[in-house]
């Protein structure tokens, strides 16, 4: 951890904002006070931040609601150090895969204190995945982090079976030899030979084809009561698409999980906090639903400016948990808001939007200049 004086001061009221029930959101003068005061302090530590709202007449004083914080774009996160200190005194580094389009640079989030990045992380995790107690055997389909040291994703992953996951829970992948099958086969038998309900965690993909090899075997299970599954990520892969549907009626036909109980986490490299499908607490449609430490806009791709609830758009996240970094991430992740929460349409196709664009050219222009 390397937060000076003023920074454990505000983790300290992140802290206690983490602790409070999860289903009472922040009122907004609590969340606008302490987004101002998490801006401020970023700005004076974060230099590229610094030369971007500098470019575009932003200040801490001339900031009166979260609201008119700019957001930076994912994007950036592939240019510049975006961090309230030092490179080399964060407790970790996570960084984007780097898959999605090609051999790119690769979006780089550098952690200042972990211990705030599980403050917000376990709360909402039991909230929308455990709601009703349990404490299943959790099954991991991600290699561990001594594979992937960078990945935020195996990171998050370690820490909830730490927390939640009972002694028989496990890693069922590796780097370079994929899915173990017959060991997650026989973990599944013996789950249910004692009736022992299990939480699979993996991406969309694992889970497409770890069902196909499933299916080409034969093979199909119906797991004990109780038991759930946590995909992440898009469902859209190399060779071909899944809908989210139709992987949740192969969830329902070759492990017995209700649809309800398969909940997708959608969450980035860029961000602290995660959101997941809200099914197996909440009644009614499925979508996503912030914590209350988060506040999630649908923005016009061209232009950035919010737009009303039911128009699709982009997706802008304000996610005080990103003390170290940014507060505010632009995405290029189309969605729609929906009732207390949102729901996730997909990436933009194409070009970077034109409003990420911008801000994108802006920020470059400002560093650049900055030396």
């Amino acid at each position: 951890m390397s937060l000076d004086t003023e920074g454990l001061a505000l983790r300290a009221r992140l802290l206690a904002a983490f602790a409070q029930p999860i289903d009472e959101p922040l009122s907004d003068p609590t969340f606008n006070a302490l987004a101002r005061d998490i801006f401020a302090w970023q700005l004076e530590r974060n230099r590229p931040l610094a030369a971007y709202c500098e470019r575009r007449g932003i200040s801490a004083a001339s900031v009166s609601h979260w609201t008119e914080i700019p957001p930076i774009p994912t994007a950036a996160f592939k240019e510049v150090p975006l961090l309230a200190g030092n490179t080399a005194a964060a407790d970790a580094v996570f960084r984007t895969s780097g898959t999605t389009r090609g051999q790119e640079k690769r979006g780089t989030h550098y952690i200042l204190d972990l211990s705030l990045y599980h403050a917000a992380l376990l709360p909402v995790f039991e909230a929308w995945l455990l709601p009703d107690g349990a404490r299943p055997c959790m099954l991991s389909l991600v290699p561990a982090p001594h594979e992937m040291p960078d990945s935020s994703l195996a990171h998050m992953i370690a820490a909830v079976i730490q927390h939640f996951g009972p002694a028989d829970s496990g890693w069922f992948a590796s780097v370079h030899g994929g899915i173990d099958h017959d060991r997650l086969a026989h973990a599944l038998r013996e789950a249910s030979a004692a009736d022992q309900a299990v939480c699979l965690l993996g991406t969309s993909f694992s889970f497409v084809h770890w069902t196909d090899g499933l299916r080409a075997r034969g093979e199909r299970y119906s797991l004990p009561a109780g038991s759930r599954l946590m995909d992440t990520g898009g469902s859209k892969g190399r060779s071909r698409e899944v809908s989210a549907d139709a992987l949740r009626a192969v969830y329902g036909e070759l492990l017995g999980i209700p649809a309800e109980a398969c909940i997708n986490e959608y969450g980035m490299t860029e961000m602290t906090s995660q959101f997941y499908d809200s099914t197996l607490r909440l009644p009614g449609a499925r979508r996503k639903i912030p914590p209350p430490w988060v506040r999630t806009r649908v923005v016009d791709p061209d232009t950035l400016a919010p737009l009303d609830s039911a128009e699709p758009g982009l997706l802008q996240h304000f996610d005080l948990a990103n003390l170290g970094s940014v507060m505010g991430v632009q995405t290029e992740d189309l969605g729609t808001l929906v009732n207390d929460g949102f729901q996730v349409l997909g990436r933009a196709a194409g070009a970077q939007p034109r409003g990420c664009s911008i801000a994108m050219d802006d920020l470059l222009s400002a560093t650049r200049a900055g030396g």
